[in-house]
């Protein structure tokens, strides 16, 4: 039975018993009296009809506090001992039960075998984290490396969740939002959200179908590649199967390098059709030059347009060398690189070629440099060869930073060592087909030689580029004292297909998005806004903490001073951040395929649906409510506000009526109720959906 509902029938009951009672007495009374007493009986009682009714009326009053009395002890309090009892059956973080009432003893009681269970359930638990402590250990290698990889990752089951993403795929995924001001990418990319929302289904599974197809021919590991488009990007993506049923996604923006290759392509185009016509002038002025009775004047005219020809041909030539030469430089692979790592790699390959190391002088300790490595080295091993002559340790290597932006690389040697020597082949190509003075350029630089009279030595200078203070690692993007997102849920492979209607289907199997909405007011239809929007995903039974939406919106209207007290946020606050037509959109993508949940949500409810018209959106999935879900879970409780819940779950809340921090309490408080439902036989979203909609508090409304 319901618990308002009992309360109620404990009241109304006894004080109508009561008075049914008295009512059958008096007429019992006025039936077994003689006929000539009765009309007597009748003036008597018509005379003190007030002061009986009266009494009747303190007699009802009384019966009714007795019966609400007798229902709070006898069957309110050991309701909520239950509810207690199972709470700290399942969770061993719940608070103890309030010794104290009648049922005291019986409190104590279950407070002392539910520290006994706790410290066996620890005991256990101790056994289990030992066992499963390798295998959690390998898994969370396996997530920090993937999650430092320069490449973009993404790992899928065969149903398309994201079961582990990078940051290099994050930052990516950011780039490629419709509004990555506000959503930061989490609109497209988090754990347990779909990859479809990037890339076409049909893309994917036709990739798949290819590496089967590859796979059956007996041709191994068998990969896929295709190119898709996002917004203004072309990305190509190497698809490759994983045997616990999914595949990786590895991303590259090739946006960068199709255009190049197309503007390489137009420009052959065009020189091929200029230069045809500038042979086919050519040809025709040859021809004319063979005739014999050709006056001079004409003859001169004949050769002048071979000649402009020719020049035209060759200057269109050397455009096109000085375009595809720009082309190869800004395509050079370039890695970040400290100078002194330079240096000593240089010795090292110049002692391995030549059998003694030059002398290194490293004057810019810290210096990190942008470059071409291999080349670089094997041009400096070559250059000592020519110059040492089979002693390279008269030679030094010397790194020095004059400015900002480059640095200087020399390669000093004795002036007595070239002295009346002819420089000129020093600088030929070397043997692995590198050109010195290309290899420089490459880098943006430039190679000279100079002449340093006072200490009586030379040197080749290399003017290479400086990289940026700090090399740009996956890392970089996650502040080292924040908490390691989570970048993956391996879990999800064990995922069942999404082709099961939502009712059917599990709490534990579905993905959610706890949210929570400030506002100016209370009265959605009175011209309030929202404020302030802060949300958590929920995926496999686990708060996402790195995976939220927080987002401040410019009302357009005044926020009243009233209501400052309680939400904090001022009017300075929301001036220039986005409005909610730039804000509900990324809201909307981020809570896509996903159940919403909420505490008191029909009233946060209220303000998406109002702008629906202005948007053009819905927010038709399945909701779920906190507050009426406690008020199954918990029906002897007195309060269902968040404060209550969790104070009664052992949930803390960090900072109240800010949405985020009331979204992250509401989401660890659903879960706490999570068992406690199941305890009731509420296990699907249906169940609980049936459940909720025949509460008491599902008829509030806004």
């Amino acid at each position: 039975m319901n618990g308002r509902r009992g309360a109620w029938l404990a009241v109304v009951a006894p004080a109508l018993a009561l008075a049914l009672w008295a009512l059958a007495g008096l007429a019992l009374w006025r039936v077994v009296l003689p006929a000539g007493l009765a009309g007597d009986w009748d003036q008597a009682l018509a005379s003190a009809a007030t002061a009986l009714a009266g009494w009747l009326a303190l007699g009802a009053a009384a019966a009714a506090w007795t019966g609400w009395q007798l229902y709070q002890r006898l069957i309110a309090a050991p309701r909520r001992l239950a509810d207690g009892a199972q709470l700290l059956a399942l969770d061993p973080a719940a608070p103890p039960l309030a010794e104290q009432g009648p049922q005291a003893g019986l409190a104590q009681a279950v407070n002392r075998l539910a520290a006994t269970a706790s410290a066996l359930r620890a005991d256990m638990d101790n056994m289990v984290q030992e066992a499963s402590r390798k295998v959690a250990r390998e898994r969370d290698q396996l997530g920090a490396l993937m999650a430092q990889l320069h490449q973009s990752v993404v790992v899928c089951n065969l149903d398309g969740q994201i079961l582990l993403y990078n940051d290099r795929a994050r930052t990516l995924f950011q780039a490629l939002s419709d509004t990555p001001e506000v959503a930061g990418g989490a609109d497209l990319i988090g754990l347990g959200r779909s990859i479809h929302a990037l890339i076409d289904r049909a893309l994917i599974d036709h990739a798949l179908q290819t590496v089967t197809r590859h796979q059956a021919r007996g041709q191994g590991a068998a990969s896929a590649r295709f190119v898709t488009a996002r917004r203004d990007r072309l990305l190509q993506v190497v698809l490759a199967p994983v045997q616990a049923g999914g595949y990786v996604l590895l991303f590259e923006d090739v946006t960068r390098q199709l255009s190049s290759q197309s503007a390489q392509d137009k420009r052959l185009i065009a020189l091929t059709e200029a230069s045809r016509a500038a042979l086919a002038n050519m040809q025709a002025a040859l021809d004319m030059l063979e005739f014999p009775d050709l006056q001079p004047q004409e003859r001169d005219g004949f050769q002048r347009i071979v000649r402009d020809e020719v020049a035209t041909l060759a200057a269109r030539l050397d455009k096109m060398g000085a375009d595809t030469a720009h082309d190869l430089l800004t395509r050079w692979p370039l890695q970040e690189m400290p100078g002194a790592d330079l240096l000593e790699a240089a010795a090292a390959h110049i002692r391995a070629r030549h059998g003694q190391p030059p002398q290194v002088q490293d004057l810019a300790p810290d210096l990190w440099l942008n470059l071409d490595s291999f080349a670089l080295i094997e041009v400096l091993a070559d250059l000592a060869g020519r110059l040492g002559a089979g002693d390279p340790g008269v030679l030094r290597l010397r790194l020095s930073v004059p400015g900002r932006g480059r640095a200087h690389l020399d390669l000093v040697w004795p002036q007595a060592l070239t002295a009346g020597r002819d420089l000129t082949p020093l600088l030929a190509q070397t043997g692995a087909g590198l050109d010195p003075r290309a290899v420089a350029e490459r880098h943006g630089g430039a190679l000279w030689l100079e002449q340093d009279a006072a200490h009586g030595e030379s040197f080749l200078r290399f003017l290479l580029p400086v990289a940026g203070s700090a090399p740009p690692t996956a890392a970089a993007a996650t502040p080292a004292s924040a908490p390691r997102p989570e970048f993956y849920d391996f879990d999800l492979f064990a995922r069942s297909a999404p082709d099961t209607a939502l009712d059917d289907r599990r709490l534990d199997s579905l993905s959610f998005t706890v949210f929570d909405c400030e506002t100016t007011g209370l009265d959605p239809a009175g011209g309030d806004e929202i404020i302030q929007i802060g949300a958590v995903r929920l995926v496999n039974g686990k708060i996402l903490q790195g995976e939220c939406f927080d987002q401040l919106i410019d009302p357009r209207r005044p926020i009243p001073e009233s209501s400052i007290p309680f939400h904090g946020i001022l009017p300075q606050m929301v001036r220039g951040q986005p409005t909610i037509d730039k804000v509900l959109p990324a809201f909307h993508a981020f809570a896509a395929d996903s159940v919403l949940v909420g505490h008191n949500v029909a009233f946060d409810m209220r303000f998406l649906q109002l702008k629906e018209p202005q948007t053009g959106l819905k927010f038709d999935q399945p909701v779920l409510d906190t507050l009426l879900l406690a008020s199954i879970a918990q029906p002897e409780e007195p309060s269902h506000a968040l404060e209550a819940i969790a104070a009664r779950l052992g949930v803390s809340i960090g900072a109240r009526h800010n949405a985020l921090a009331d979204a992250m309490a509401t989401a660890q408080v659903f879960l706490r109720l999570w068992p406690l439902l199941e305890q009731r036989g509420l296990a699907t979203l249906g169940q609980v959906r049936a459940a909720a909609a025949r509460s008491y508090y599902a008829r509030l409304r806004y």
